[in-house]
């Protein structure tokens, strides 16, 4: 138990690391890229095409480390994010921004092999639990990273990335010297004898009894709430005018409160509630608030309904990776998590894209309404196949197939 203690904290700190050094640079990416000209179309491309890279990347580095190692696969993340970070310090032109961006994405799928990190060293019943840490690491990255990165920027936009470089150095020395490798060498041979990931084997899983439905609320959520994410500085600049600072202060906000529901409530609400209850509520509460994100009158407002759209989100996006985990073999972990977070990187190529043109052409309130009311319809798809099924429990009870 000691010794679990320890890798969940270890893992904890590396990821929250990380996420304080992405929490620096996102706020900022809109306010940097008009330096170099950007057109708000593009800006959503900056954004895009971080995902798109992610998307190819994030199930091969979690298949990946399935065969060879959590650990391996981190450092070989982290490194990757500290070139982009400083190629982005360095940028002067257009151009090199996406190309810092580019370079990061492709590596920075790190996110999954440190939920699959989790699953390796957690039981089912302790394991959303244990995903909620790396939820409130997350949280807790972006509570600090957006205001010290809008303080930051007031000395010019190449601070920020050197600092997020700066961490991501120190993210590698504590990976090498300080966690240990979760997976033993038979799980990683017995994951050597799995065919390689591919694009037909990522469509499969989407037609697995259990897997499959997860994985399709996985995406359509991701893709509604990546419509809030990625559109909300150049929402919050074209609705309220508010600068860099000002924007990367309310989404210190959101990360309190998303550390609040993942490290505390989480844990609290899966003793008292079943996975497949929770996602059916989070669900319906996440369509009700970005339909009120769409219309706030005022800053106030906002601030209000931030509330329990970062409950919403906390909880479901804990709670559906521990259900995925559970309904699949212990060698397809990382490989199945990485395809869930390639169908949530595959929502934030589509949604900046989608988000900007609406917000450009019908108003601000309209990424808002198409994410709610895409919100609605998931919800009846959760009640019909997620939750009237049986309890999410391990496959070996159930007989299921494997995710090839």
């Amino acid at each position: 138990m000691l010794q679990n203690n320890r890798r969940l904290f270890s893992i904890f700190l590396i990821v929250f690391i990380d996420l304080l050094g992405f929490g620096l640079i996102l706020p900022l990416l809109p306010y940097y890229a008009e330096t170099f000209g950007a057109t708000d179309f593009q800006v959503g491309l900056l954004v895009a095409i971080y995902a798109a890279a992610q998307f190819i990347a994030t199930p091969i580095l979690g298949r990946l480390s399935d065969r060879v190692g959590r650990r391996p696969v981190l450092l070989i993340s982290i490194a990757g994010n500290l070139a982009g970070f400083i190629i982005l310090a360095l940028a002067r032109s257009l151009e090199v921004l996406f190309l810092a961006r580019v370079l990061a994405g492709f590596t920075g799928g790190n996110i999954s092999v440190a939920q699959a990190y989790i699953s390796d060293v957690t039981d089912a019943r302790s394991r959303a639990r244990g995903l909620g840490l790396i939820g409130a690491a997350f949280g807790l990255g972006f509570i600090i990273g957006p205001a010290l990165g809008g303080f930051l920027s007031q000395w010019g936009f190449a601070v920020p990335a050197l600092s997020a470089a700066a961490l991501s150095l120190l993210n590698l020395i504590l990976v090498v010297a300080w966690l240990p490798e979760s997976l033993t060498l038979q799980a990683r041979q017995d994951a050597r004898e799995r065919p390689p990931l591919t694009l037909q084997a990522m469509l499969e899983a989407l037609r697995k009894p259990l897997v499959g439905p997860l994985l399709h609320t996985r995406f359509f959520f991701a893709l509604a709430f990546s419509m809030f994410q990625t559109i909300f500085s150049l929402y919050a600049l074209r609705r309220f005018n508010l600068g860099a600072r000002e924007t990367g202060y309310i989404l210190a906000y959101v990360g309190l409160l998303s550390v609040l529901v993942q490290g505390v409530v989480v844990g609290k609400l899966t003793q008292r509630f079943e996975e497949r209850t929770l996602i059916l509520i989070s669900t319906a509460l996440m369509a009700l608030s970005l339909l009120g994100w769409a219309l706030a009158p005022s800053v106030t407002v906002l601030l209000l309904i931030l509330a329990p759209t970062a409950l919403s989100g906390g909880v479901l996006n804990t709670v559906i990776n521990s259900a995925i985990s559970k309904v699949v073999q212990p060698v397809e972990v990382g490989g199945t998590l990485g395809i869930a977070s390639a169908l949530e990187a595959l929502t934030r190529i589509i949604a900046p894209a989608v988000g900007s043109l609406l917000l450009a052409n019908l108003g601000t309130w309209a990424p808002g309404v198409f994410s709610g009311l895409l919100l609605v319809w998931l919800t009846t798809y959760v009640w019909r196949f997620v939750y009237h099924v049986q309890p999410l429990v391990q496959p070996a009870t159930v007989g299921l197939e494997k995710v090839s």
